[in-house]
């Protein structure tokens, strides 16, 4: 029976257009009529199943017409039987009384220009029902009007319809109503899957600015451009990082426990909405995280919580199968032939409805290769379809992913422009990730050896074919786009020197458009440099550019990295430095000034162990150098080798004072002073000095420190303004505090405060405030003292520095142990001293504690 009605289907459709159901529709409608699912007729066909959809909604517009009827899915058995038995044909028992090929009766002609190479068709059949309304125009007419009918309902079917700010967004409404209503039954993670360039991308972006979804509106959106690769993806410590520093105004902590635990803090007092796009180059196989980036399933659990307002939307090619995530996966099928066909006609692309079908059906519906293949058409073929099929339909013959259109497109670009394509493959070089576009500048640099004249036509060549986007002065290729060019170009990079070449020019450009350091986008921006050197293996050059110095914010002279790690941005500088310092050849300068700010990095992040290694490292390879190049004193060698000395050994000694091993700082602060006094190094010594004078006030020799406070107060006072010299103001405080010099202590703290909040220096002001409760404590203000300690323990708390913060809560122990009501909560914070000095580990600095604890409530 479902072969009868194949059969008598297929002559109904004839009669009306002249041309016979394809097998692909002949196999959608016998299987569909058998009661089986798309999903199986993809399986059984060799088809996706978005495909099959496309195919069969398509078929059911065409029976609608040829039976007068509305047909769908649901109602093909009864609308097709129907629309037989008036022409005599009942299905219904099984038999039939006419075999299919005599159902319709003997062949009837038309006159007309229609009749031209059709099957004629017998005229005023009385078993043939009146399908056409247009009288004598007859067939052609009917046809002529079928693909504007379909142009004009695509608007409305389904509720699909154009946006008007956005006329390339199309066919994703009934998307849209999915998503939508995964929501409504709780989901709060969403993973938009499907193959490269369906749209999920665009449809996330327009889903996540739906009016409903606003109501009441979003307090904030995140957006995360995963890297096409591996080895380029970001660590999500720094993504976090990020977020609660540039998006909540929120210091990371130095643990990455405790930053997840701040931004699950925020997320459950905003309602933010997250996007992380193309995820797949992060998950393995099995569809888990890849070992190096593990930590992302902590983000999305944190992004999950239940007591939390944030909505994520994940894009990827592949299943994201992370056991324990409360996830949702919706498989965005290709966009349907309307939308191509509304599309197609917004470019102003003439309709050709047997043309347009067969691309569609070609490429799936994938929404990329629907841009691409019409860019192509107005550029190359002056908006004829059939022209461009005709040309290359027999190379995309059956299932093609968007990756070979890509290629082919590459391949075409090159013989069609090869000034173009090489400047389409160079810019595979840039990564796209933290600078996600680039400036006009950025695509300028690739074209030094092309004539300027010809370089606007090769950027409108590239935005023509779709394979360079354009927005806001600002310019980028498709994650998928730029694969392949980065692919091709490492291809030719075999017989020519492009390779190299462009990555130079691009880590030209983003060094030389970054003179001064005022913001935190600058400094990324400048550190792009680094990893196109990294990508040659020039490790050399890449050092250089973590060191190249320049003017900051804060009217410091400062290499790149130590103004990164500044801004807070700890963690992309440590991984930048132990990428590349293994390649770096140890008695080469840059190898000592990579190790000297790689251990103050270690120091900020309280791994001591490491940070004295480093400064060791940087230390004897600064030695080593003077030794082999003794350069003279008067030059700038000398300076700078001599400076690196100097400044690990301070750094040494402010490590080991951390540590409370003072007899071994004091040692450290001795050298520098002995190699710096009188030189043009003094600056350090003035710094060593007053290290020195609060050690030695902390081992009880007064006399001594206060010799070495005379000797060095007025320098370090007169350069208290400045913030870069305000944490040498907070240590010369807590040395007149030893001292008993109450007044000129409480004077020095609140200079390195105001200095501090000018610079955003959070955790020299929290070290002021620990002072200054001190104080307070010993002119038995102990209300003012405990708020003092409270504030420096927010402060470090937030910034993670976990040495300086196990002294905040010591001191507001012994500050609350002078109130007998509150012994409780001193006994507390004296328990989270003891465990942060214990993980550091600082054995010293919890004697230290355990004896003050016992002394209370005399100071520390």
């Amino acid at each position: 029976m479902a072969s009868d009605a194949v059969e008598l289907a297929d002559r109904l459709v004839f009669a009306v257009t002249g041309r016979h159901l394809n097998d692909l529709q002949r196999t959608i409608l016998r299987q569909v009529w058998q009661g089986q699912k798309y999903l199986d007729i993809a399986n059984t066909a060799g088809y996706t199943e978005g495909h099959i959809k496309d195919v069969a909604y398509q078929m059911w517009r065409l029976l609608s017409r040829v039976t007068g009827e509305k047909v769908t899915k649901s109602t093909l058995k009864s609308a097709l039987k129907r629309s037989l038995r008036k022409m005599g044909i009942d299905l219904s028992s099984g038999s039939s009384s006419y075999s299919s090929a005599e159902a319709l009766g003997p062949p009837l002609v038309l006159a007309g220009p229609a009749s031209a190479g059709a099957e004629p068709l017998r005229q005023n059949s009385p078993n043939l029902p009146n399908l056409l309304d247009t009288g004598g125009q007859g067939v052609q007419d009917d046809r002529a009007k079928s693909f504007m009918t379909l142009k004009r309902e695509a608007t409305l079917e389904d509720g699909e319809q154009v946006a008007a700010s956005d006329p390339g967004f199309v066919g994703r409404q009934g998307a849209i109503a999915d998503l939508n209503a995964l929501i409504a039954q709780g989901h709060r993670t969403i993973v938009i899957q499907g193959e490269g360039g369906l749209g999920k991308t665009t449809l996330a972006q327009h889903f996540l600015a739906q009016p409903p979804l606003a109501q009441p509106p979003l307090d904030l959106t995140l957006e995360l451009l995963m890297a096409k690769h591996p080895a380029d993806l970001t660590p999500v410590e720094w993504v976090v990082e990020e977020w609660l520093r540039q998006d909540f105004g929120v210091e990371p902590g130095r643990e990455f426990g405790v930053t997840l635990d701040r931004l699950r803090r925020q997320l459950r007092q905003r309602r933010v909405a997250v996007l992380l796009d193309n995820l797949e180059p992060a998950l393995d196989a099995q569809g888990q995280f890849i070992a190096p980036h593990r930590r992302y399933s902590e983000l999305l659990r944190v992004l999950a919580d239940s007591r939390g307002q944030t909505l994520t939307v994940i894009t990827s090619r592949d299943r994201l199968c992370e056991p324990g995530l409360p996830i949702a996966h919706y498989r965005l099928p290709g966009l349907g032939l309307a939308a191509w066909s509304t599309y197609f006609a917004h470019r102003r692309i003439p309709p050709q409805e047997s043309v347009l079908a067969a691309m569609h059906s070609a490429y799936g519906g994938n929404a990329k290769a629907m841009e691409i293949l019409a860019g192509v058409v107005q550029a190359d073929f002056e908006h004829s379809l059939a022209a461009y099929w005709q040309a290359h339909s027999q190379d995309l013959l059956g299932p093609v992913d968007l990756k070979n259109l890509v290629e082919s497109q590459i391949h075409r670009l090159r013989a069609l422009d090869p000034e173009a394509y090489r400047v389409f493959c160079r810019l595979g070089v840039y990564r796209y990730q933290e600078v996600p576009t680039l400036p006009c500048a950025a695509v300028q640099c690739l074209m030094a050896d092309i004539p300027p004249q010809r370089h606007p036509a090769i950027v409108t060549s590239l935005r023509n074919r779709s394979l360079l986007e354009y927005r806001q002065g600002r310019y980028w290729l498709h994650p998928v786009v730029q694969a392949g060019a980065l692919g091709q170009l490492a291809a030719d990079a075999k017989a020519t020197t492009d390779w190299e070449t462009a990555h130079r020019a691009a880590a030209r450009c983003w060094s030389d458009s970054i003179q001064r350091i005022c913001t935190q986008e600058d400094a990324i921006q400048a550190l792009e440099a680094y990893y196109h050197y990294v990508a040659i293996q020039d490790y050399g050059a890449a050092a250089r550019v973590i060191l190249h110095s320049r003017d900051n914010q804060w009217q410091q002279f400062l290499p790149l990295g130590s103004t990164l790690y500044r801004m807070g941005l700890v963690q992309p500088v440590t991984d930048a430095i132990t990428t590349i310092i293994g390649h770096i050849p140890p008695q080469n300068a840059d190898a000592s000034e990579l190790s000297n700010i790689l251990g103050d990095l270690y120091w900020i992040q309280g791994q001591l162990d490491q940070a004295i290694a480093c400064q060791q490292d940087a230390m004897a390879i600064a030695q080593g150098c003077l030794r082999a190049e003794a350069p003279s004193p008067t030059t700038h060698r000398w300076y700078y080798l001599t400076m690196l000395v100097v400044d690990s050994q301070l750094s040494l000694g402010l490590y080991h004072l951390d540590l409370w091993n003072l007899d071994t700082a004091a040692n450290w602060f001795s050298q520098v002073i002995a190699t710096a006094t009188g030189t043009r190094h003094q600056p350090w010594a003035d710094k060593a000095t007053t290290c020195l004078a609060l050690v030695r006030s902390y081992q009880g020799d007064r006399a001594s420190a206060q010799r070495l406070v005379d000797a060095v107060a007025e320098q370090v006072q007169g350069r208290g303004q400045s913030g870069r010299h305000a944490f040498f103001v907070q240590l010369l405080g807590h040395t007149n505090l030893n001292l008993g010099d109450l007044d000129t202590a409480e004077s020095l703290f609140n200079l390195a405060i105001q200095a501090a909040e000018a610079g955003h220096y959070l955790q020299i002001k929290a070290n002021a405030l620990v002072g200054l409760g001190r104080l307070k404590s010993q002119r038995r203000d102990l209300a003012g003292a405990v708020a003092d300690c409270r504030s420096a323990i927010a402060l470090l708390d937030e910034v993670g520095a976990h040495g300086d913060l196990a002294t905040a809560h010591l001191q507001c122990a012994l500050t609350l142990a002078c109130l007998p009501a509150q012994s409780a909560e001193a006994e507390a914070h004296l328990d989270k001293a003891l465990n942060l000095f214990e993980a550091i580990p600082a054995p010293q600095q919890v004697s230290r504690a355990k004896q003050a604890w016992m002394l209370k409530p005399e100071r520390v």
